[in-house]
């Protein structure tokens, strides 16, 4: 399925406020306060993808209509997480969060490409523990590296500023956002396989019903 132009100017415009605001200096906050600013940036997006999900029918559809394999690959993106290395050797991050959101990310996006294949050689792929495990520890690698950021002060001083501020507020939510449809996609996919059996056994049922009640049938 095609990506709806709607989605492309959501995203646009998202990325806009995100810049516009990170120029400004409004996700900056106190030294010693918790970075309350960013922690907004990163969490509203998630909180309103969720909300439409449950509440508009269409956007539900859309949502579980999106091509896996291009999900999946949008993940390998996340193969920059070396930047976080690069910028913690040059002393701007410091190590604990550069190497938990560096190596977490690159595992991510190193592993993109095969998941991407696996789903295009079989769709049952989409349903199986591996695909949901992958987006689970996929989602739990950024909620871990924002966590530590807030709690390290990281996000009160070079994460707070352009164009830095672009990873809590903008990629961090959009690959979260990208992790949970790829999760609904599979749940929808795994409650369809499990009911396969019982639609067979009932139209299997129904079948002989009225095959054993067909008049036609009795009078040859």
């Amino acid at each position: 399925m095609k990506t709806s132009p709607i989605v492309i100017v959501v995203l646009a415009v998202w990325f806009a406020v995100v810049a516009i605001l990170g120029s400004a200096g409004a996700f900056v906050g106190p030294a010693d306060a918790l970075p309350m600013a960013l922690g907004f940036g990163a969490i509203v997006p998630v909180v309103a993808f969720l909300l439409a999900y449950a509440t508009m029918r269409s956007f539900r559809s859309y949502v579980l209509s999106v091509d896996l394999r291009l999900l999946s690959s949008i993940q390998a993106w996340r193969w920059a997480g070396l930047g976080f290395l690069w910028l913690y050797a040059y002393g701007i991050l410091p190590a604990l969060f550069a190497w938990t959101a560096g190596l977490g990310d690159m595992a991510i996006g190193v592993t993109a490409p095969w998941v991407a294949v696996a789903l295009a050689r079989s769709h049952e792929f989409a349903s199986s523990r591996r695909f949901m495990s992958w987006n689970l520890f996929g989602i739990l690698d950024l909620v871990v590296a924002l966590t530590i950021g807030a709690l390290g002060g990281v996000a009160t001083s070079p994460m707070a500023l352009m164009p830095l501020v672009l990873v809590p507020t903008f990629l961090v939510p959009f690959f979260v956002i990208v992790h949970l449809t790829a999760l609904f996609q599979a749940r929808s996919k795994t409650a369809r396989v499990a009911l396969e059996p019982l639609e067979s056994a009932v139209h299997g049922r129904t079948r002989g019903f009225h095959s054993h009640n067909d008049p036609e049938k009795e009078l040859s």
